[in-house]
């Protein structure tokens, strides 16, 4: 049993394809361009993406990205100075923790104080919700 992939919109010179360009360059030209590169080209992404994927596997790029959201300190050979990283950074680790709390601490402070405001205002609005109004507003003269 074969699967066959069908697109509604192929790659080639169609009225559709060229209506969707020209509508393309009317709303906003970027996307008329994109249109007539899916014409020119499109059946070769397919293709260009896999060659794309196959580059970048083998590509030394790929372990130095990657890398590069870990961070990692290697050595510098300088016992003392590593030593000296190792714990001022565990030091800012454990100041960032206890700023964390505190913030967290504060939005709950916060949540709590706008929730008895509206609590209070709740409570004054039902209070005087069956009362008539005896204000100046309620006899306009």
């Amino acid at each position: 049993m074969t699967t066959t992939k069908s697109c509604m919109i192929k790659p080639a010179w169609t009225p559709i394809t060229i209506g969707l360009m020209v509508l393309g360059f009317v709303v906003f030209w970027p996307l008329g361009l994109a249109m007539l590169a899916y014409i020119l080209w499109g059946d070769r992404f397919e293709g260009m993406a896999r060659d794309a994927r196959d580059q970048w596997r083998g590509s030394p790029l790929k372990g130095a990205f990657e890398n590069m959201n870990k961070p990692s300190y290697s050595r510098t050979g300088n016992v003392a100075f590593d030593e000296y990283r190792e714990r001022e950074l565990k030091r800012l680790e454990e100041e960032r923790a206890k700023i964390d709390a505190m913030r967290n601490e504060f939005d709950e402070f916060l949540t709590e104080l706008r929730r008895a405001r509206d609590q209070e205002e709740f409570d004054r609005f039902m209070a005087n919700r069956g009362r008539p109004n005896t204000g100046p507003e309620a006899n306009p003269a």
